[in-house]
């Protein structure tokens, strides 16, 4: 892929350890100045586990949102991170969240209280008082 110009935007590359990238592949990107950061030999799953992250922050988020620049985009993303890992249910873990701060919604209760999350593109469940 050209990226022309825009290649001096990008400061990092983070890649597996997969036999397709060559030393002649890590001396191109570093001609631009591109730092590779290869992916832990002792954590074979994190590219696929980042590459997961990345898709669901484009699917959930990003597509469905206009960011007006780095500072909207850091804010809109930290508020996700935090939906993310505290409150949204993740299948892998019996729809508990990986760090939750919350229990998890009965929404077979009657009563649900429903919070807004990045005004209204998301929303947070719990059972009302």
């Amino acid at each position: 892929m050209d990226l022309g110009d825009d290649v001096t935007e990008f400061r990092f590359l983070i890649r597996d350890r997969a036999g397709q990238f060559t030393a002649s592949f890590d001396a191109i990107l570093a001609d631009v100045d591109i730092r590779v950061a290869k992916t832990s030999p002792h954590c074979p799953r994190a590219n696929c586990i980042a590459e997961r992250f990345v898709r669901t922050v484009r699917a959930e988020l990003t597509d469905r949102m206009l960011i007006f620049g780095e500072r909207h985009l850091r804010a809109v993303l930290a508020e996700y991170v935090r939906h993310y890992n505290g409150r949204r249910p993740h299948r892998a873990r019996e729809l508990r969240p990986p760090r939750s701060s919350h229990p998890v919604a009965n929404l077979s209760h009657k009563r649900i209280k429903t919070r807004p999350v990045l005004d209204g593109l998301i929303n947070e469940y719990e059972r009302a008082a």
